[in-house]
């Protein structure tokens, strides 16, 4: 890595901001636009979840593909291919005639976001690890990309969906997506290196992943104990092993187990994809219930998170870094999520005939303390023991944990609030039962994965030449 600063780096930084806003607001924009999906493409209330897991399953998992691609094809390469493909499956999803056609864009615009951002903290790291300062300034303004992207998205979700049409949530990519390719020339050139590219595992466990979730989401519907539900668990358990197995085995894997070795890596992970697992489903149920139950439109529903998605912006930007360094992250991972379960709990008494001021409103600012609270430290906590040159490796690790924590969390509560009433549209008494069970279960998951935290971290303690650090098992 040259020492030498690029003159342009602070442009290129707009660039891959702009990236990671457009990826991340790409999970939030459509959240308001959903019950009107469902009512032109046909979607059934079980069903549409999909248009959400169909992107995160892309896009968690071949994250680890997208990251060992930009090492052997060259950043910068990668990043134009992942915006080129985002770019058709945002064309794909806007112009759907059915739910097949809806969920194949979006699953395109996920492998598309899983090209550009590894490819992005690459390019990042390239242009500002010549200087630890102007690095961390760097991954401040990077990282505050992933909050105002998903601020944005609840916004215009619901700007689109009420004034325009639905299919304007994914039009918007397009003209944005050919700006940011014109100005890639920003971007330094990357080389690649020689190497192979793992296909067959990255082919594993993302079909194991959408298998799984495929399963779940039918079971409610054929029964748990059917012969289509087990064979298709069985078969999803099948892959994922395939997968470890071909890790173990391979030349260049694309996530290689020894990784697993890093302290705090295994336990940070599996925090985080317990917060993936309950966060998601309460965004998602959240908004679900504010117009199919309160009869909010979709400017008015987006316009009721915003207070919400605001507070995780302000937190997560300006506040979590500093208490990190008083509290640790242990107490903050653990706190954070026993105080996303109190939301979540009190969310769960959402009644047929509430409001927004009583029944969604303060619970929903206590739920984004908690996640606001939890969710850096846990990235921090699982990547923080890996070595240099596994920080890359870590990072797409801890992010597909996330993102496969809240495909299966989803799918999980979606099956809940199914069977507790949630497919029956139009009787509010039914929908609000289904909504409410899943809100319990997301505060059960969130409440588990809090104690968890705080039993199986190990505390502060002293390192050699009197740190401090903190420890996972």
């Amino acid at each position: 890595m040259s020492n030498v600063p690029n003159p342009r780096r602070w442009w290129a930084l707009a660039v891959l901001a702009t990236a990671q806003f457009m990826v991340i607001m790409d999970t939030s924009i459509i959240g308001v636009a959903l019950p009107e999906m469902q009512k032109d493409l046909g979607f059934s209330q079980g069903e549409l979840q999909w248009v959400f897991n169909a992107y995160v399953i892309a896009f968690g998992g071949l994250l680890l593909l997208g990251g060992r691609l930009s090492d052997l094809l060259g950043a910068r390469k990668v990043f134009v291919a992942g915006w080129t493909v985002l770019i058709a499956g945002s064309v794909v999803a806007a112009a759907a005639q059915s739910a097949l056609v809806e969920i194949v864009g979006r699953g395109v615009q996920g492998v598309g976001g899983a090209l550009i951002a590894p490819a992005a903290m690459t390019l990042l790291m390239m242009l500002f690890g010549h200087d630890p300062k102007e690095l961390g300034r760097a991954m401040a303004l990077y990282g505050a990309a992933a909050p105002a992207g998903g601020t944005a998205g609840v916004f215009l979700g619901g700007v689109f969906t009420e004034w325009l049409s639905w299919p304007w949530v994914f039009i918007v990519y397009v003209p944005i997506g050919l700006a940011t390719l014109a100005a890639t020339k920003l971007l330094p050139a990357v080389e690649g290196r020689r190497g192979g590219v793992d296909v067959l595992g990255a082919i594993a466990v993302t079909a194991g992943l959408a298998l799984s979730v495929f399963a779940v989401v039918r079971a409610p519907e054929v029964g748990w104990s059917a012969t289509g539900t087990v064979l298709q668990l069985l078969g999803a358990a099948a892959l994922l092993g395939l997968f470890l197995l071909i890790q173990k085995n391979a030349d260049e894997p694309l996530m290689p187990l020894k990784v697993w070795r890093v302290p705090r890596l295994g336990s940070a992970n599996l925090a985080m994809a317990l917060l993936g697992a309950a966060w998601i489903p309460m965004w998602y149920f959240l908004n679900l219930y504010l117009q199919q139950v309160l009869g909010y439109g979709a400017f008015a529903s987006g316009a009721a998170l915003l207070p919400m998605t605001g507070l995780l912006m302000v937190f997560m930007t300006a506040v979590t870094a500093r208490l990190l360094g008083r509290f640790g992250a242990k107490n903050l991972i653990g706190a954070g999520l026993l105080v996303l379960a109190l939301g979540l709990l009190w969310l769960s008494a959402v009644e047929p005939t509430g409001s927004f001021l009583v029944d969604v409103l303060p619970a929903s600012l206590v739920a984004a303390l908690g996640m606001s609270l939890a969710y850096i430290p846990a990235m921090m906590a699982a990547m923080s023991g890996a070595p240099q040159e596994q920080a890359g490796l870590a990072s797409g690790i801890v992010n597909t944990t996330y993102q496969v924590g809240s495909a299966l969390g989803l799918a999980a509560l979606t099956a809940l609030a199914t069977s507790r009433g949630a497919g029956e549209l139009g009787d509010l008494p039914a929908l609000t039962d289904g909504f409410s069970s899943a809100f319990l279960g997301a505060a059960a998951v969130a409440a588990a994965a809090g104690l968890f935290t705080l039993l199986v971290m190990r505390g502060e303690k002293a390192a050699a030449g009197g740190a401090k650090h903190e420890e996972l098992v």
